[in-house]
């Protein structure tokens, strides 16, 4: 059983930026539920996308994607224990997919999110970069990683607005 339209609107989303989309309407930086799928049980799995550079015009280092990797990783196993399933790098290193269950309301979402980036201002190391916990330990900075947590928080009045509107 799936959630109804009417359930998803009531988390605070954005219905018509689910699914597929044209990466050319979109406006970076944004967070926007992906999709949805439920088992049988009744949990419920959700699929973010923490887009962070304008898709097709900007993309970010190995290094910032690294670093924040790692940061993002620490941060939702702090603030959502019981939700947090994974972050993982986009491929087109645009942003993250976030994996949440039974976790999807908006305004919790993005309260998490800030406070991980504004952590993200005052650390000086990145997690788990060293040899037992990371394949390549050497590839991390964290002033890039702040770098790119400074923008997010300069933006974040439209981080819900997927084709540059914020609900």
């Amino acid at each position: 059983m799936t959630k109804t339209a009417n359930d998803l609107s009531s988390l605070g989303w954005e219905l018509d930026s689910m699914g597929e989309l044209d990466h050319r309407l979109v406006k970076a930086p944004y967070i926007r539920l992906s999709s949805e799928k439920r088992g049988a049980q009744g949990d419920c799995v959700y699929v973010f996308d923490l887009r962070i550079t304008q898709p097709n015009t900007s993309y970010m280092s190995t290094i910032q994607i690294h670093s924040l990797e790692h940061l993002f990783l620490a941060g939702f196993r702090e603030h959502l224990p019981d939700s947090f399933i994974s972050v993982a790098p986009m491929g087109c290193q645009t942003g993250f997919y976030l994996i949440l269950l039974n976790e999807a309301r908006a305004r919790v979402v993005q309260k998490i999110y800030k406070k991980i980036l504004t952590q993200i201002l005052s650390m000086s190391e990145i997690p788990y970069a060293n040899d037992k916990d990371c394949g390549q330990f050497t590839h991390h900075n964290i002033k890039e990683a702040q770098k790119i947590a400074k923008m997010l928080l300069h933006f974040e009045s439209e981080w819900l607005g997927v084709f540059g509107v914020a609900a």
